[in-house]
């Protein structure tokens, strides 16, 4: 069954979609044209082909770029044919193909463009792995944005995606061809980079096409579908992010039975900074979801749960364990689970694990002073109690709930006092 297993994944599945695929909305037709590439196989024998697979093997797939048609709808004016990144890419593009990419390699890197669509003001790194974010960063420097990033979930980012705002540096590759990724993807690639990143066969190089257009994405809609067990469509507007800017956030304030309840104290502009580039994150975060970010970079990542203080919580253990695996690995060279092996083995003395775990303790797992960033509003308090007893400093999220007042009070109430900003929109993402 193993090898049969393997089998499945060195396959390239034919796949049955047209060439071409309509869709009208009214009197407005959009005009779509199958991507393929040709590429070649372990043999060295050219393949065309567009995708290699869907979710899993065994689904076939396709992947369509909107040729023709410019969609508006109720004064909102669509992405337009000439703005394609992701389905835009070709061979040229396709710096080293290492095989025929899968629905998920695609999917992956358009979720870390969703999300760095927003990160303008530096060089930035964004690694995802099952369309989620694992680890986002800024960084001085594009090396530092992405070990920033990586060290943010070491473990998760393990074959996953890892995507630049900036052209692909030597030192910025020399540091990502260390690990195991399916996907890099950049805007360029200067010289020396793909040299280096090649040396590892299977991983695909992607240069993604107008990403210096990437910014003008925030302000624009794209057509949202949905398929439903029984093949009905559900379809929808792409949403859009409100907070430009952190101008746009407003303090928290809620009114109950006449009295008025407000945070008191203001979040300072490192706070402010935290709390934009946390929510901008949070874009690209399948819900219900709670992250943890300080300074410019992800803490902690709680993503698709189904109640609030359960994905606070998770988010919390995720970054108690992601720090303490970060400390062990840059200490000793080797995972915390593996230095835990070694430790019941004999081989290391427990007292490296004891060590690194009291430094987690004191650390909080690097909360401490991190901003609470959340797409829902908190409908209870206790979303928000297990965080400020974790050291968070400051919490955005949309607001609107019937117990407002509650989530404001326990800010208040908190030593030292913790500050909130609303959004004033809700962030669910499916």
């Amino acid at each position: 069954m193993g090898d049969e297993l393997k089998k499945m994944y060195r396959t390239v599945m034919d796949d049955h979609f047209p060439s071409e695929m309509r869709i009208s909305f009214g009197d407005q037709t959009l005009t779509y044209r199958k991507r393929s590439w040709k590429i070649p196989d372990s043999s060295g024998q050219l393949i065309e082909k567009g995708l290699r697979y869907g979710e899993n093997p065994g689904q076939e797939a396709a992947l369509y770029e909107l040729v023709n048609g410019n969609l508006e709808i109720g004064g909102c004016r669509f992405i337009a044919p000439e703005s394609g990144m992701v389905s835009a890419i070709s061979e040229a593009d396709m710096i080293q193909s290492g095989k025929h990419p899968g629905k998920t390699n695609l999917t992956d890197v358009d979720n870390a463009l969703n999300i760095m669509k927003y990160l303008i003001s530096g060089p930035a790194a964004v690694i995802v792995k099952h369309n989620n974010p694992c680890g986002v960063a800024y960084g001085a420097t594009l090396v530092d944005a992405y070990q920033k990033a990586d060290r943010a979930d070491r473990i998760a980012a393990f074959g996953g995606c890892a995507l630049f705002n900036r052209p692909m540096d030597r030192a910025t590759a020399e540091r990502v061809s260390e690990n195991y990724l399916e996907v890099v993807a950049a805007p360029d690639f200067e010289e020396g980079s793909v040299d280096v990143l090649a040396k590892r066969a299977n991983l695909r190089i992607l240069r993604v096409p107008r990403m210096d257009r990437l910014s003008e994405y925030a302000h624009q809609r794209f057509v949202d579908f949905k398929g439903l067990i029984d093949g009905g469509i559900i379809v929808q507007q792409s949403p859009l992010n409100r907070i430009q800017s952190a101008q746009d956030f407003t303090p928290a304030a809620s009114q109950l039975n006449g009295k008025t309840y407000s945070v008191e104290r203001r979040p300072t502009e490192e706070e402010f900074a935290d709390m934009l580039f946390g929510w901008q994150v949070e874009q690209g975060v399948t819900s219900n979801s709670v992250i943890y970010v300080k300074n410019g970079v992800t803490v902690g990542i709680g993503t698709g749960e189904q109640d609030r203080v359960g994905v606070a919580e998770i988010a919390i253990y995720k970054a108690y364990t992601k720090y303490a695996d970060a400390v062990c690995f840059e200490r000793h060279g080797v995972s915390y689970k593996e230095l835990e092996l070694m430790a019941e083995k004999g081989e290391k003395d427990r007292e490296l694990i004891e060590k690194i775990d009291q430094e987690t303790r004191e650390a909080k797992g690097g909360l401490i002073g991190a901003a609470m960033v959340s797409d829902a509003f908190f409908p209870f308090r206790d979303g928000v109690d297990v965080a400020i007893r974790q050291g968070i400093r400051a919490i955005v999220q949309p607001g609107g709930s019937l117990r407002d007042f509650e989530v404001i009070e326990a800010c208040n109430e908190a030593r030292p006092q913790v500050t909130m900003v609303f959004t004033g929109q809700r962030a669910f993402k499916h």
